[in-house]
């Protein structure tokens, strides 16, 4: 088949189960539908290592099962279909197209997902009653993508032109509208360039350099960490900061981030897969706001776009990557 099935057994190594749960009759069955197994490994990791920790064994109190889209997102539904028709206990998913194709793949099945705006995107009707067979953890990234811009200007005092890569698939139009009323408080000039498809990015990157941006910041959506190669690349041909949206994107090469901290928002789905597991309805557990967050530096890309980061931004930073 033209995807990869993964167990990730590296990750599911479990040390011996001493904890006081009740024996089930059989293992609880957990399906999960990813987009990027190099990307959401340490994530799942944090996922499997919180349900370790509340009790569960891997082959005694639960089984995995993983489909993995690589990054080709015309797989999703197809991979959605063939989980649901495996009739697992729960389904863990994150990032708007694998929640699509989840929510249109089954409706009673209990899901439990990690997304920008599930409000807004149609995903359940409210965050205090989703409603649905929907539930989990939402980060907000309009404002995050306002805190973005104030930290890019923070680090680089003299910047006066900010440009926005954005996707309508995640922030979207939020995050554009999010950023253009923090750009008016913080006295700086703000132009957004859509990418509707991939290869518009070093095109749109270019652009953006030709308007004269000093910086730019990127809001959430997958179309971006998908190919955050060509994102990379494109900003760094141009010699342009920029702002992204999580840890992953700093470590290969963008500048900087403000972000809720992914493990930790891992690690919390895995609390609501364990009270779903226990007889909980999706459709009552309120979805929670990311409660840890991070601000994470590159210093050797800083270096490399002849900044230096002022001490005090240093220390504020949650993790600085030499």
């Amino acid at each position: 088949m033209p995807y990869l099935r993964l167990w990730l057994p590296a990750l599911l190594v479990l040390a011996a189960w001493t904890g006081s749960a009740a024996q089930p009759a059989k293992p609880a069955r957990v399906a999960f539908l990813g987009m990027d197994s190099r990307m959401q490994a340490p994530f799942v990791a944090a996922f499997v290592d919180r349900l370790r920790a509340l009790g569960y064994q891997e082959g005694r109190q639960v089984v995995f099962e993983f489909r993995w889209a690589e990054r080709h997102f015309e797989l999703l539904p197809a991979l959605a279909a063939e989980l649901v028709a495996n009739r697992p206990d729960v389904i863990v998913t994150a990032a708007p197209p694998a929640v699509r194709a989840v929510q249109r793949a089954t409706t009673s099945i209990p899901t439990v997902v990690l997304i920008h705006d599930p409000v807004g995107s149609g995903f359940v009707e409210t965050l205090a009653r989703p409603g649905r067979n929907i539930t989990g953890v939402a980060f907000q990234d309009s404002e995050l993508s306002a805190k973005r811009l104030d930290l890019l200007r923070q680090m680089i005092p003299r910047i006066g032109k900010v440009g926005v890569i954005w996707n309508r698939e995640g922030g979207g139009v939020g995050a554009v509208q999010a950023l253009e009323h923090a750009a008016r408080t913080l006295g700086v000039e703000l132009r957004a360039f859509e990418i509707v498809h991939p290869s518009d990015l070093p095109e749109a990157m270019r652009q953006a350099k030709l308007w004269g941006a000093q910086g730019i910041v990127q809001p959430a959506s997958p179309v971006f960490t998908q190919n955050r190669v060509s994102l990379l690349e494109a900003a760094a041909r141009h010699q342009l900061p920029m702002m992204c949206e999580m840890r992953n994107l700093v470590v290969e090469g963008c500048l900087a981030t403000y972000s809720a901290s992914f493990p930790a928002q891992y690690a919390r789905m895995a609390d609501y897969v364990d009270r779903v597991l226990r007889g909980a309805r999706a459709d009552s557990l309120p979805v929670e706001q990311p409660r840890e967050f991070e601000f994470v530096i590159n210093a050797r890309t800083a270096r490399e776009l002849g900044l230096e980061i002022n001490p005090a931004i240093r220390l504020r930073a949650t993790e600085v990557l030499q």
